[in-house]
């Protein structure tokens, strides 16, 4: 069982809120992962629920979402198609990138494993990626609704009866999923793929796995999941799938020295830096309280731009301090302050163009805020709170003395 779990939702490619659920090991997680169910399923199926708790067991944080349309999460299945579930793959990867770490490894299960592989491109991180009874070709999934296609191609619709359930089929989703060809894509990965695929799987055959493996470039691995079939509803067969992604994926999650790159340890009172491993720039930030967050440069200086960048933080440390200083002077005056706002941009400009400045040669650097205050104040009012965002603590400590000291450790 994971140490903790988190439900929550995220913006889906079309609007969509999304049902989440992260599972997340004890400690810090030694990666994270983004999981896709199979067609017209949920994240909660069972074989999801058991390779996700494997997972967990082995250090890794899981993160599943219900595609939309489908489980908790908001929009029309109807009106989805397999384009629109890449995309809800990639969105669910930048949340997780602006809000938790992106994921290291991407999971796909069955039409899941189809999107993985079309949508692994657009997830730089990720450099583990496995397949689950994948169909190499996503318009397999026609197959299930092939006594519906003719009245589907008459009329633009058909309601068809999906195990066990009705889901309304529109002619765009057989237009887009035959548009979709995942060889092009599976060359060129360039990251480790992981095949797992049933000899006996009676909803999408072994030759599948063939195929997929055929397009891959090394590194590329296949596990025989004997006598499994397609949903793994036998307990045994998800927490073997579990226990082979784990083991498997440590080896390409390693960083320069050989081992995983563990992320600190939060310490009460400290915010810990440290590289990830997964691009050139890229840092894992944990502060004291488990708050989780990315930082890299931008493309144009070398980066991957996973991230904001170190000035991006401190201009929105800056930022948050005078919004936040603000709204207490208000709280505490009994100004209606409806909201604040602060824009900040930051530059070098030359020495001699300024005449605050006391440096008179070479550059300088300077930052500008741009303070909007929104409310039922009077102009005396708006002055005070404009003036008293000055006198916040992180404006007060980068524009005075500030002693940095420095200790070698390790």
């Amino acid at each position: 069982m994971p140490a903790s779990t988190e439900r929550f939702t995220f913006p889906g490619a079309s609007g969509a809120e999304l049902a989440a659920r992260l599972d997340r090991p004890d400690g810090v997680p030694k990666a994270y992962a983004l999981f896709a169910h199979c067609f017209t399923c949920s994240k909660d199926i069972f074989a999801a629920s058991r390779i996700a708790a494997g997972l967990t067991e082995a250090g890794i944080a899981v993160l599943r979402f219900d595609f939309t349309g489908l489980g908790g999460s908001e929009g029309e299945f109807a009106n989805t198609n397999f384009s629109s579930n890449v995309e809800d793959l990639v969105a669910a990867a930048n949340h997780m990138r602006s809000h938790l770490q992106a994921p290291a490894i991407l999971i796909g299960h069955s039409l899941g494993g189809a999107a993985v592989l079309a949508a692994a491109g657009q997830v730089p991180e990720a450099r583990a990626i496995a397949t689950i009874a994948a169909p190499a070709d996503p318009a397999h999934v026609t197959r299930h609704f092939q006594s519906s296609r003719a009245e589907i191609e008459a009329t633009g619709e058909a309601e068809v009866l999906l195990v066990g359930r009705p889901f309304r089929i529109k002619k765009q989703f057989l237009d887009d999923i035959e548009g979709h060809k995942l060889e092009q894509h599976i060359a060129s990965l360039k990251k480790a793929l992981l095949i797992f695929h049933s000899p006996v799987d009676a909803s999408v055959g072994i030759e599948n796995a063939g195929l997929i493996f055929k397009a891959a470039k090394h590194p590329k691995s296949f596990v025989s999941l004997d006598k499994a079939d397609h949903l793994l509803s036998d307990r045994a067969d998800a927490a073997y799938v579990a226990t082979v992604i784990a083991a498997w994926a440590g080896r390409y999650l390693e960083g320069a020295d050989g081992a995983v790159p563990a992320l600190p340890e939060p310490i009460e009172g400290t915010v810990a830096v440290a590289e990830t491993g997964t691009g050139r720039f890229s840092n894992a930030i944990i502060t004291g309280s488990g708050h989780l967050l990315n930082a890299d440069e931008p493309k144009s200086v070398g980066g991957d731009d996973t991230g904001p960048s170190p000035y991006d933080l401190l201009l929105a440390a800056l930022g948050a301090c005078k919004s936040m200083t603000m709204r207490m002077y208000a709280e505490r005056k009994g100004y209606k302050l409806e909201r604040a706002e602060v824009r900040l941009r930051h530059d070098k400009v030359h020495a001699e163009d300024c005449q605050k400045c006391e440096t008179k040669t070479g550059k300088v650097d300077q930052i500008r805020a741009e303070i909007t205050i929104t409310g039922d104040l009077s102009d005396d009012e708006r002055q005070k709170i404009f003036e008293i965002a000055e006198r916040c603590p992180v404006h007060r400590s980068i524009t005075g003395e500030i002693i940095i000291e420095a200790e070698l450790k390790g």
